[in-house]
């Protein structure tokens, strides 16, 4: 009973580790792919500072910005976070992600996790608030257009209208693996358990 508690335990961490992996399926996004550093504005000093955004999916589970080191040699990284909120910049709270490590001379597109997928209402305006949690100056790149119609880009907690930060926001998709994985771990503790009572 001891050795299938242990191998159960085993099976059921690794379907777990396995479950917090996955593919990201973009929803909304201002560009289709990376672009080279544009415009950059400083996220502190701009604050609240963020986008806009219109899902069309009822749950976001990741956001990605482009983000630079603004004062890169100095051996200075970062702790960045992102808030999802709703009604405006400075509306309800939904939810936050993991605070996000970002080394010292850093450049280019950088995941935010949500640790569960955040229920939303489709075609309703939301909007992502990014912060500098710790660090130096950090900053975020503008497309210098207004390529994403249905939000903007915020600095101070205003709109910039016809502006859009680099971003693409979407839902995180669990590989087909950890379910089988997890299916397993139950299959093998049933038959333990059944020889154990035996």
């Amino acid at each position: 009973m001891k050795n299938g508690s242990i191998v159960f335990l085993a099976l059921l961490a690794s379907a777990s580790a396995a479950s917090a992996q996955g593919t990201l399926q973009y929803d909304q996004q201002s560009s289709p792919g990376p672009i080279p550093p544009n415009i950059l504005y400083s996220i502190q000093g701009n604050e609240p500072i963020g986008q806009s955004f219109v899902p069309s999916l009822p749950s976001v589970g990741f956001v990605q910005f482009e983000v630079f080191d603004g004062l890169p040699g100095n051996g200075n990284g970062a702790m960045l976070l992102v808030n999802l909120r709703s009604n405006s910049m400075t509306g309800p709270i939904l939810s936050s992600t993991a605070p996000v490590p970002v080394p010292s001379d850093f450049g280019g597109v950088t995941n935010f996790l949500f640790s569960t997928q955040v229920a939303v209402v489709p075609g309703t305006t939301y909007f992502f608030e990014i912060l500098v949690q710790s660090g130096d100056t950090w900053r975020l790149n503008s497309l210098g257009g207004n390529d994403y119609p249905q939000g903007a880009a915020y600095r101070q907690g205003i709109a910039q209208p016809g502006e859009d930060w680099w971003f693409r926001e979407g839902i995180v998709v669990p590989e087909p693996a950890a379910a089988w994985l997890l299916l397993l771990a139950v299959g093998i503790w049933s038959l333990v358990r059944r020889k154990a009572a035996a």
